[in-house]
């Protein structure tokens, strides 16, 4: 596992944190490790991510739900907060955001307790994630969005592969364009395990353990 670098980006205090070498998740394995901790969990930076996201959603979507995957909810606050600043334009304007985070069944499916189903039902929901590359996570809550009877009005990430899941556009701030050499398998077809090499980490949406 090599030493992490930064990929930055134009706007200040926007970055990617990636780490090279041979890792898996619960859905494949891949030759990165994109850390997105800080963006997560620190103001400054869950603000910048908000900020890259903004344009796409301030002027033409109307959003009333944000519904955060992988730790974002940081991020997510304060994307509502500029979605509905009353000092420019925007489809928000003057209007309350829920933020809401759902449960992980043990099949992986997402869950939402009845004190939170009125929260999405009939509301226009913005799917957020931390990074969209297998897409399962984003999917499935799309489904449950879905289920509890929500409008799916898009969906991103700070890192991502797909350019659409579920029929909606995957807008996000950092894509393969910034890592043209990102690649993720199905374990059965990882090559670096098909080389003998073994994994350096398991990784989630948590961070990473070294085995």
């Amino acid at each position: 596992m090599k030493e992490a670098f930064k990929i930055p980006s134009k706007r200040k205090n926007l970055f990617l944190r990636v780490m090279q070498g041979h890792f898996a998740t619960s859905h494949s394995h891949t030759n990165y490790y994109i850390d997105v901790t800080t963006q997560k969990m620190r103001l400054s930076e869950a603000k910048a991510v908000a900020e890259e996201l903004l344009p796409y959603y301030d002027t033409s979507t109307i959003v009333d739900t944000i519904l955060c995957l992988d730790g974002t909810e940081v991020i997510g606050a304060c994307l509502a907060d500029e979605l509905t600043r009353s000092d420019h334009v925007n489809m928000n304007a003057h209007q309350t955001i829920y933020v809401v985070t759902p449960e992980h069944t043990v099949g992986s499916q997402l869950l939402l307790r009845d004190n939170i189903v009125p929260m999405v039902a009939g509301k226009h929901v913005l799917v957020l994630a931390a990074s969209v590359t297998t897409g399962y996570t984003a999917a499935a809550a799309v489904e449950a969005i879905n289920y509890y009877g929500g409008k799916v009005v898009g969906i991103s990430a700070i890192f991502a592969t797909t350019e659409m899941l579920a029929g909606q556009t995957v807008r996000s701030c950092f894509n393969p364009n910034n890592l043209p050499d990102y690649a993720s398998y199905a374990a059965h077809e990882c090559p670096q395990c098909k080389q003998g090499l073994k994994l350096d980490a398991l990784i989630n949406s948590y961070g990473y353990s070294k085995l």
